[in-house]
């Protein structure tokens, strides 16, 4: 009997030593803002090159059926926060407020940085966040041990602002200062600082949205690429630009660039295996500012851009790269979204996955490991342009537009994605058994909210 009790005191040893020694891994999560699916080189792009991106995708995974959180920015993010879809989210819409912000979360809502802070993660976000004003109860102070960057959206519309934030408090600018850049060093010097902490990073870039603006030293050699340009003005806010198509493929260089500094500095303090690396972009290509999407074929095959619900709008890019634990050189056709990384971090993070989410964790398609839960039906609302929903159930994907005023059960428009990518062919005709059960999706995936209504934005 002593001696079973000494084995079992020894195996009992072990075991802590093995989870003791299995760190948990640092968390990653770039979030382009406005870039298109056709907006990388791995995805399809021929006029410009990222092959920094393009190096993620050949050392990890590449998602071919991944979708953003909404077709603009603050419900996306507010999706990929709090592990919800648009039905049931708070943040519905690009709700104002002045002089500065969006309307703010709820004070105790859930989000991916304070379930990984009872995990022990140090998190830091960079970039833009859109989900509270300054100094309202979601500042994004209150979520993140660190923020630098954008509060606001419309303050984000320029790259060369009179001021960022850095948690509470306001740092001036001299409406000069590229802070693309600037965004880029705070998040790297957050890694350094972080090093022997796990970690999530949050990176919500603003390239390339909104006002073409890059460092002339980018933008030249695409001047003398596209010339039949050079007399087009691109303005949307801050300074004027000359040829706003030469300045997107500068952006995107410049952040691109910025992704292989921060893969180089992974390397260099020795974390990169134990880092997962995901990379992805908040809805589809916008038409501001002077961007041309149709002249870089910025939404590749698909249909729609930004406010739109065909796959154009929404589907997204996503990359996963994790040494030793993602197998380099894959594609996943998993129909995934974002508000799928709220439960995915849980489960690398070793926290519980609250309930009464709509995302379902990844982890098991990422490393290979069990059977991956696939989705049900993924879904989509939103308010502008009269309103309109979509869902996708299998490789149908029914749309169905201006809600305002009309009969709920008129109107939608069905596509068989295996066959029309482009959802080019409304088969709705054709296909009475799959439109009901689109509308019966429709029903069960959405909750009243007290800010949206189809048919009227509520104050």
């Amino acid at each position: 009997m002593k001696s079973l009790l000494v084995f079992l005191s020894a195996l009992f040893t072990v075991q802590q030593f093995a989870t003791a020694a299995a760190p948990k891994p640092n968390i990653v999560y770039i979030l382009l803002d406005d870039a298109g699916y056709g907006d990388l080189s791995c995805y399809g792009q021929k006029l410009f090159t990222t092959p920094h991106i393009d190096r993620l995708a050949a050392e990890g995974m590449k998602f071919t059926e991944h979708y953003s959180g909404s077709t603009v920015c603050a419900p996306t993010r507010c999706s990929l926060m709090t592990g919800l879809h648009t039905g049931h989210t708070y943040v519905r819409g690009n709700r104002e407020v002045k002089p500065e912000g969006q309307a703010a979360m709820p004070a105790d809502i859930v989000t991916i940085p304070r379930l990984l802070k009872k995990a022990g993660y140090k998190t830091g976000a960079f970039g833009k966040w859109g989900l509270g004003a300054p100094s309202s109860p979601s500042d994004p102070a209150e979520h993140f041990d660190l923020f630098y960057g954008y509060n606001c959206q419309r303050e984000a519309h320029s790259y060369y602002p009179d001021h960022l934030w850095r948690n509470k408090q306001r740092v001036p600018m001299d409406g000069e200062t590229y802070t693309a850049t600037l965004i880029m060093d705070e998040a790297l010097q957050f890694v350094r600082d972080n090093k022997a902490d796990p970690f999530f990073l949050f990176l919500p870039v603003t390239i390339p949205h909104a006002a073409m603006h890059a460092p002339e030293e980018y933008v030249k050699p695409w001047r003398e690429k596209f010339p039949q340009f050079e007399d087009k003005i691109g303005k949307y806010s801050g300074p004027e630009v000359r040829n706003p198509v030469a300045a997107f493929a500068g952006m995107m260089t410049l952040m691109d660039e910025g992704v292989g500094d921060l893969m180089a500095l992974l390397s260099e303090l020795n974390i990169d295996d134990n880092t997962i690396v995901l990379f992805s972009s908040d809805n589809g290509p916008h038409k501001e500012g002077g961007h041309d999407p149709e002249f870089f074929n910025s939404n590749g095959p698909l249909k729609g851009h930004k406010r739109d619900l065909y796959e154009g709008g929404i589907r997204a890019p996503l990359i996963a790269r994790w040494p030793g634990n993602i197998e380099p050189g894959t594609t996943s056709a998993l129909i995934s979204a974002h508000w799928d990384m709220l439960p995915t971090f849980c489960e690398l993070a070793g926290v519980d996955i609250p309930a009464g989410l709509d995302g379902i964790s990844m982890v098991s398609e990422l490393t290979g490991e069990g059977s991956q839960t696939p989705h049900e039906f993924l879904y989509w609302e939103f308010y502008e342009k009269g309103g309109k929903r979509a869902v996708r159930f299998g490789n149908w994907k029914a749309v169905q537009q201006n809600l305002t005023g009309v009969n709920q059960k008129d109107g939608v428009e069905l596509y068989d994605l295996s066959s029309d990518i482009g959802e080019e062919h409304n088969i709705a005709d054709d296909h009475p058994d799959q439109v009901k059960r689109a509308l019966e999706y429709f029903a069960a995936a959405h909750t009243p909210s007290e800010f949206w209504s189809f048919g009227r934005r509520k104050k």
